[in-house]
């Protein structure tokens, strides 16, 4: 027990450290940390971490999923939902089709079913890889909300895919027909699985008398108990997991308090950051274990297949983002699209990001290792192409995916306002109303309280200075500048504050519980100031 806690204790501590590394040098941590852990793989004495899959399945991908789900835009999933779905299940399928026949034909006694059971494990592009990659990029929302709504539904056809393959080998009476009826029986089943789940834990939190502690701790249990619960019932996990927590987060405005949405956005982001860090770190730690795995095949053969079949997902992907590009501008011509002319630039940016992750390596980890008391056929090598995909797609395109970027010069993909124009035309309908509440409802109060008062007169100067501001340009630099220097101000006087407050730490008449509640207080209001104009 003691060596399972210090080695989790020096993957997250080593991890950590590397991610600081990987920050510093304007690196998405996922590629560092992958290239991290083949270069520490190689090390004299570095014992080898064998990933369980059932860790990824029923461990690690379950609170992703969620978080993942809980942070993305149901407006955006409707604005962008053709192309999503023809990215999350049409890019999946074609993939998947395109690299069984591609492998049928290039890897000797390689049947179609093995082909579709290795295209439906490297064909989903990873969500924390896209993420993180895109957090040192510039590009417009619409294609961050693309990229984040495909991942968060790729991998549920993928794996659903990955599975009637499995079955296919598995079984000699299978039938693609029925394959496709069950397909879609696991993808509804999913969704309303979640839904209900989703709604049950909506009336706990609705008229149960919790509090956040509580709140923080039933998101945690949630997408555990939903992914259990649908995958029991021969459902799909991940799709009942994402239903559920788009469920929950539309929702939970009207539900959770201002306490546990704030405890809920410090522990979810550190959860699944640790998590993802971590699975990162061991993938390129397999490499060693993988290759020594290859016994049928010789390593440069092995390696030129795995390069072949990675360029076919590279290209089915190049190919399929231009022509959906193509198929939008004349399906314009007869229904209303998001966007009616996408060009060719921004769907090659999107298509270029397709790196493949955890998912992808924990599908071809769970392939059985005995078929009939026989070894499964060409597992060694279906794990080493998968690793390599996985390699070239996120170290090769991740690391030049900025570089496209600026040459390609996306644009955006429609007459949105700018979010500096949204946030402005926000604040200054919220303004509006707290001056009205005060003005009409509270007259007497701001008569007898200075401090209403006060409250009143700041209001009443922020909303003359954003409304001065809001569509002047010039006005809005003066206005941005005053606020950057009111931030700075106000942030130097809480610390000194602040430093007022430790002095009380030594005096035997003030409490510690007292002093944290004063703290706790400064650092909201700190915060706080993180939310004026940008």
């Amino acid at each position: 027990m003691h060596e399972i806690l210090l080695v989790c204790l020096g993957l997250i501590l080593s991890v950590s450290f590397l991610v600081v590394v990987a920050n510093k040098l304007k690196i998405a941590y996922p590629i560092f940390l992958v290239i991290a852990g083949l270069a520490c793989s190689f090390i004299p004495g570095i014992p080898n971490i064998h990933i369980d899959p059932n860790l990824v399945f029923l461990v690690i991908l379950p609170p992703i999923l969620y978080d993942a789900a809980q942070n993305t835009s149901w407006k955006a999933l409707w604005k962008w939902r053709r192309i999503i779905t023809v990215m999350a299940l049409g890019y999946v399928l074609l993939t998947a089709t395109a690299v069984a026949i591609v492998s049928h034909l290039l890897i000797p006694g390689f049947s179609l079913a093995q082909g579709f059971l290795l295209g439906a494990i490297i064909s989903p592009p990873d969500a924390a890889a896209a993420t993180s990659v895109l957090r040192f990029i510039k590009m417009p929302k619409g294609i961050v909300a693309i990229l984040e709504g495909e991942s968060l539904l790729n991998d549920a056809s993928s794996l659903t895919i990955f599975r009637f393959a499995l079955a296919a080998i598995i079984s000699s009476n299978f039938a693609w027909y029925n394959a496709a009826g069950g397909f879609l029986m696991v993808t509804f089943s999913g969704i309303a699985i979640g839904l209900v789940l989703g709604l049950i834990f909506y009336a706990i939190y609705r008229w149960l008398p919790t509090n956040s502690n509580l709140d923080i701790a039933f998101s945690l249990v949630l997408p555990y108990i939903i992914y259990i619960i649908a995958e029991e019932l021969h459902s799909s996990g991940v799709l009942a997991v994402v239903s559920g927590g788009l469920f929950i987060s539309y929702r939970n405005h009207f539900v959770l308090t201002h306490s546990s949405r704030l405890k809920s956005n410090a522990v979810w982001p550190s959860l699944v950051f640790i998590i993802n860090a971590v699975i990162f770190f061991l993938i390129g730690l397999q490499v060693t274990e993988i290759v020594a795995g290859l016994k049928d095949v010789s390593l440069a053969n092995a390696l030129k297949i795995a390069l072949i079949i990675t360029a076919v997902v590279i290209i089915i992907r190049l190919f399929a983002g231009l022509f959906s590009a193509w198929f939008t501008r004349f399906i314009s011509q007869y229904i209303t699209v998001a966007q009616s002319r996408p060009g060719w630039r921004n769907p090659l940016i999107v298509s270029w990001t397709g790196m493949r992750g955890v998912v992808s390596l924990a599908s071809a980890l769970s392939i059985p290792l005995l078929l009939n008391n026989q070894p499964f056929p060409h597992r060694n090598l279906i794990l080493f192409i998968t690793f390599v995909v996985i390699i070239v797609t996120l170290v090769g395109q991740g690391l030049t995916l900025p570089m496209i970027v600026r040459w390609l010069k996306p644009e955006p993909l429609s007459e949105d306002k700018t979010d500096d124009q949204q946030v402005l035309e926000i604040e200054i309908a919220l303004l509006e109303r707290a001056v009205e509440e005060l003005g009409e409802n509270y007259p007497l109060d701001l008569k007898n309280n200075p401090l209403l008062q006060n409250k009143l007169d700041l209001l009443k100067n922020k909303l003359k200075l954003y409304s001065e501001s809001c569509y002047n340009e010039p006005q809005k630099k003066v206005v941005k500048k005053m606020i950057t220097r009111f931030r700075s101000i106000v942030s130097a006087i809480i610390e000194q504050q602040r430093a007022e407050l430790h002095q009380f730490r030594t005096k035997d008449k003030f409490d510690d519980d007292i002093i944290r509640q004063v703290e706790n207080r400064l650092d909201l209001e700190e915060e706080g100031l993180q939310g004026e104009l940008d």
